[in-house]
């Protein structure tokens, strides 16, 4: 972030993404509460990663920087997705 630049979220933006938070919280245990079999870790791993964005976005800064680093952390997610892709595929063919 740029030093010369301030970045302040209103009130009323925090309690909206602490509101959002909070639903995919909720979410993520109920799923967990249904035995989704296979589905479960699945859904949870997409909840999780959408609450890990929203904290980078929003609680970070994240959408006040510029485009390189959004590519570096962008390159981190997608990093992420493939090794658990690869732990899916492996667990699956054991």
């Amino acid at each position: 972030m740029k030093n010369h630049d301030n970045h302040i979220s209103s009130d009323s933006l925090n309690w909206t993404v602490l509101v959002v938070l909070l639903i995919l919280t909720t979410i993520s245990i109920l799923a967990i509460k249904m035995h989704l079999g296979a589905f479960t870790v699945a859904l949870a791993l997409i909840l999780a990663s959408i609450k890990v964005t929203i904290v980078l976005t929003y609680f970070m800064h994240l959408k006040f920087e510029n485009m390189l680093l959004r590519l570096m952390v962008g390159f981190v997610f997608l990093l992420f997705a493939v090794v658990i892709a690869i732990t899916f595929i492996d667990y699956y063919f054991r």
